[in-house]
């Protein structure tokens, strides 16, 4: 998160509240959950607490894993861009891992215009919640989910895989949680189908702390 106040917050400057169900975007606050940070590594880059960004997403309890199934599941290849055409997002994805300290990483501040696949949690078509993270703006700069909030249920969104494949998703709901509830297990844990989970920062910018007050994550479920 930048040490001053970033582009998107003059979107919020008037007090301005996201809109719950429309909101989404990544520069998130940082969790002091030990519980909830996961034993997987090697995701995107969230820095940490001392670097250049002061937020973080708060991590899951353990490694993302399908729900089982009577038979194995047909491999699924990684993810290498995502695509959301209501909102012009066209985007390579990084891949993310874990801190040293077990929160989830984001990508630099250089790199906003760049979203993040956690590669702690499926594969995006895969069983499972495969998360994606992206910063809402940072370094003065918009960032790859600023126009996330405008996102609503049946939006398209698209992610192609290094087979050439294309999983396509459909959005089921938008919401906004308090940086301190958020909902790990909602988030992050088991589900019986392909889901994909957008997350970001949103809210107003509380300039005392240099983040933002709330994590705004998009559900979506794979229709392809």
């Amino acid at each position: 998160m930048p040490t001053r106040r970033p582009v998107a917050a003059l979107a919020f400057a008037a007090g301005l509240v996201v809109i719950a169900g429309g909101v989404t975007g990544l520069l998130l606050t940082r969790h002091s959950t030990p519980a909830m940070r996961p034993a997987a590594v090697g995701v995107g880059a969230v820095p940490a607490p001392t670097g250049p960004i002061v937020a973080a997403f708060p991590a899951p309890t353990g490694p993302i894993v399908a729900v089982s199934q009577s038979a194995a599941p047909k491999p699924v290849a990684a993810p290498v861009s995502l695509t959301i055409p209501l909102i012009g997002v066209q985007t390579n994805l990084m891949t993310l891992g874990l801190e040293p300290d077990g929160e989830l990483q984001v990508p630099p501040l250089n790199m906003v215009s760049v979203a993040g696949w956690y590669t702690g949690s499926p594969r995006p078509g895969a069983i499972g919640s495969s998360i994606i993270v992206g910063h809402i703006d940072g370094d003065n700069k918009t960032g790859v989910f600023f126009r996330l909030r405008q996102l609503s249920a049946g939006d398209k969104i698209y992610v192609k895989r290094s087979d050439g494949t294309l999983a396509e998703f459909r959005v089921t709901s938008i919401q906004q949680y308090p940086k301190d509830h958020f909902p790990t297990e909602a988030v992050y844990g088991p589900v019986p189908d392909a889901e994909l989970r957008l997350i970001t920062c949103g809210g107003a910018w509380d300039p005392a702390t240099h983040h933002y007050v709330l994590n705004i994550v998009v559900y979506a479920t794979e229709v392809s």
